[in-house]
């Protein structure tokens, strides 16, 4: 083991799914780095989002707790949805208190019109990207530590990139923790366009796939130049680097592509959704070249960092992560927690876009009708949020009221036998089915009063 605490380099895509990168099957897009890392690393072959949007897999990823729990549920930053609660605590809270240069470069999406909800004030001693939901790549405005700059003609993506290496450089002589959140490849969709010409000339790809992969691609390069920046200071063998997506593919229209083996997209609780790639690498610590088959999920990330760089002081609020040291150093093989999933726009619905994972076995409930309409209204704050600043305002409190349809019976699958979710068995395991839907009901009832309170607090003038 190492004599001294490892830097830690989280790295998080946007939108990305199991089928964009080649090591797990896309024979088409170019991802060297990211499959060399796979190979020198372990790959977690079961990870799960802890939710199939963007800003609530942020939250529970950041807080090692269900996103309900924090106030997280939806995107609308216009609504306060996207906001972690101020009793909150984050891995970079965390880490700063253990004396770790903390520092975040990219896509934030957890409160974006005060100040409270800045990166700066939730942990992060340096920030420099943009806290809307996405951003134009080459009419940018990033934020550096509150403060607004313009695009310089630059490709966002190499921003970021050259963001991330420049903090290893800085702060190479002691313990960092660097969040790096690319926006790549959520929309818009646009690349540098010699790359987006390669794919182009296959003739196999919608013009918007194109642009996609070429997004992947450059995205990847930079993840090589950062973890190349990471051996030139002579910080390889010490630095723990984990990868992953903060959920699962947009598909439908011209975005429709290879999505390995699942069912479903961004949004659904199906694997599709919250299944995504996920790989870690520790020479100085961990075993590489393995894949981990036991199921694993965004809440462990906070305690299984925490438990790798030994910083112990306790969290003010219960986690819900396990630590995945020992699934890590191949002292255990399997993980025994239960997982579960809730998503549909506004607040929180039961049995609607949700799912509980015990072992092999899945229940999930499919979106009730209506559960997932989105008020027009709230687009606009997030087209304006493109191409300008972030804007210090108050938000709209209130929820749209939405007609919302009846649940639909759960459907019951084994994950391990059918990783597509085709062949529902509910009719063949009543018991399971019941006792499954205690547990969600259960959980539901706790983390959806704990939104409340957190929505309240949120959306408080």
């Amino acid at each position: 083991m190492p004599q001294c605490p490892p830097n830690i380099v989280f790295i998080l895509a946007d939108d990305l799914g199991y089928g964009d990168l080649g090591f797990l099957g896309n024979d088409t897009v170019r991802t060297p780095n990211l499959d060399a890392l796979a190979a020198g690393g372990a790959c977690l072959t079961q990870h799960y989002s802890a939710s199939p949007l963007c800003a609530p897999a942020r939250a529970a990823l950041l807080t090692g707790r269900y996103n309900h729990r924090t106030g997280a549920v939806d995107v609308p930053s216009n609504r306060g949805l996207d906001r972690i609660a101020l009793a909150e605590r984050t891995i970079a809270d965390l880490f700063s208190a253990h004396g770790y240069a903390t520092g975040m470069v990219g896509k934030w999406h957890n409160g974006l019109h005060d100040s409270r909800y800045h990166p700066n004030a939730r942990g992060f001693s340096e920030f420099a990207g943009f806290l809307n939901g996405g951003m134009d790549y080459y009419r940018w405005v990033l934020d550096r530590n509150g403060s607004a700059e313009s695009a310089d003609g630059r490709y966002l993506t190499d921003v970021f990139t050259e963001e991330a290496r420049a903090f290893v450089r800085r702060h190479r002589a002691h313990p960092f923790f660097l969040y790096l959140a690319y926006n790549a490849p959520h929309a818009p969709y646009q690349a540098p366009e010699a790359l987006v010409q390669r794919y182009r000339e296959t003739g196999r790809f919608t013009e918007e796939v194109c642009q996609l992969y070429a997004m992947i691609e450059r995205m990847d390069d930079g993840i090589g130049k950062l973890l190349d920046e990471l051996t030139a200071q002579g910080l390889r063998d010490n630095t723990i680097v984990v990868f992953t997506s903060d959920n699962g593919p947009y598909l439908g229209g011209q975005l429709n592509r290879y999505n390995g083996p699942f069912r479903g997209a961004k949004g659904d609780v199906l694997d599709g959704g919250i299944r995504v790639p996920c790989m870690i690498r520790w020479p100085d610590g961990l075993p590489g070249g393995a894949n981990l088959h036991a199921m694993t999920h965004f809440c462990d990330w906070l305690p299984t960092l925490a438990a790798l760089a030994t910083c112990k002081s306790p969290m003010p609020l219960p986690l819900d992560g396990c630590d995945l040291s020992p699934l890590l150093r191949n002292e255990m093989a399997t993980n025994s927690a239960v997982r579960f999933w809730q998503r549909n726009r506004y607040k929180p619905m039961p049995h609607c876009n949700g799912a509980m994972r015990d072992g092999p076995w899945k229940l999930l409930w499919p979106m009730r009708e209506g559960a997932d309409r989105k008020d027009p209204r709230d687009n606009e704050p997030y087209q304006h949020g493109l191409t300008a600043a972030h804007r210090i305002m108050p938000i709209a409190p209130e929820l749209p009221n939405v007609d919302i349809g009846p649940p639909a019976p759960p459907q019951l699958f084994h994950i391990d036998d059918d990783p597509h979710e085709d062949h529902d068995l509910a009719g063949d395991h009543p018991q399971r089915v019941e006792s499954m839907t205690r547990a969600w009901d259960t959980w539901f009832e706790e983390v959806s009063s704990e939104w409340l309170a957190a929505w309240r607090e949120n959306t408080a003038r």
